[in-house]
């Protein structure tokens, strides 16, 4: 079973109330706020019985409200990038603001990361509630989304649920920053990293993919087995990994699989992924540079985290040969991701 509490919080700024749930297994607890379903403390043992918060972000509400880097956040209507921030459906062409580069990124200016959510308690947990009214961002359509987030045991599960009147993109994702040593531990380099893909998506210099699905054999893409990040992000070409890897194969159902696993071998942490989406961006934090102040004082320099987000794949409303991106009337969109946390 699972403790779960709230607590009323105000944000002074913009006059607004704000809820925060705390789930807590005799493992893991986990801090939720209702602006932007953001997570904002995950904290797990390590194999001496010590626990640290393993997830990046700030010690007051109002650094939320800007929150940059989408720590913790829920993103969307699409996260990720929509190449030159338009798509057309059925003819007619829609345009969303530029913020990256010639891109689209994470559902707009005010995606939903920047939104008070609606709350209400389920078992081990609580369900949050969003609804994006017609022309948000650009996108067409009113879309009601949820977000339900429960604690069972050292298993955090993220269930995401969306239902819409018009024909629109969605794509929801977690931006958490991971780091298993410990947030405002300064890298990540000592973590061993595997990603269950066979391919992984190339992108060209705006971030945006070719459109090639490419094999990661015989590449430094391949994370198949157990890699040390240190060495694998000196001999990759660019600032880091910020790539989407592939588990969706044209025909086959949308089953929940295990995607990744990243281990800490000084605490014996693990982090272990599953997800139904169809692809997970995994991304090493290389815009980070440590100018954001951090929980209890800390900064977050570059590659001081990594970020596992299941999710559809970049740009995929662009793309025809990449996973579905709509969602239209009468379709439920739902997706389940799972974090689950042990010791080695």
């Amino acid at each position: 079973m699972c403790e779960v509490n709230k607590e009323a919080l105000t944000l002074e700024s913009a006059q607004l109330s704000v809820e925060k749930w705390t789930l807590r297994s005799q493992s893991v607890s986990v801090e939720i706020v209702s602006l932007g379903a953001v997570i904002t403390s995950i904290k797990t043992l390590d194999r001496n019985g010590h626990t640290a918060d393993v997830v990046l972000g700030f010690d007051d509400l109002e650094s939320y409200l800007t929150n940059p880097r989408y720590f913790g956040a829920v993103v969307g209507r699409v996260a990720n990038r929509i190449a030159k921030g338009q798509f057309v459906i059925e003819g007619k062409v829609y345009k969303l603001a530029i913020n990256n580069g010639p891109n689209a990124l994470h559902g707009g200016l005010k995606g939903f990361d920047k939104y008070v959510w609606t709350c209400e308690a389920v078992d081990n947990g609580v369900r949050l509630s969003h609804t994006s009214p017609d022309g948000d961002e650009g996108y067409p359509g009113n879309l009601k989304v949820s977000v339900t987030y429960t604690l069972e045991e050292n298993t955090l599960t993220v269930q995401y649920f969306a239902q819409t009147d018009q024909t629109t993109p969605v794509n929801l994702t977690n931006h958490s920053y991971f780091n298993l040593a410990g947030q405002g531990t300064p890298d990540i380099y000592d973590h061993e990293v595997t990603v269950s893909a066979e391919a992984y998506l190339p992108v060209d210099d705006t971030m945006i993919p070719t459109g090639e699905i490419r094999p990661v054999e015989n590449s430094l893409f391949d994370l198949r087995k157990p890699v040390l990040l240190g060495p694998r992000l000196k001999e990759l070409p660019g600032p880091g990994f910020d790539h989407n890897f592939c588990f969706w194969v044209p025909g086959q159902p949308k089953l929940e699989r295990k995607c990744a696993r990243v281990v800490h071998p000084g605490t014996g942490r693990v982090l272990e992924v599953s997800t139904t989406q169809p692809g997970v961006q995994f991304y090493t934090s290389n815009f980070l540079d440590g100018s954001l102040g951090g929980k209890g004082g800390t900064s977050y320099p570059k590659h001081s985290a990594f970020c596992l987000e299941t999710q559809n794949w970049p740009d995929a409303v662009n793309q025809p040969q990449f996973p579905e991106a709509l969602l239209r009337p009468g379709e439920e969109y739902m997706h389940t991701t799972r974090f689950t946390f042990s010791v080695a």
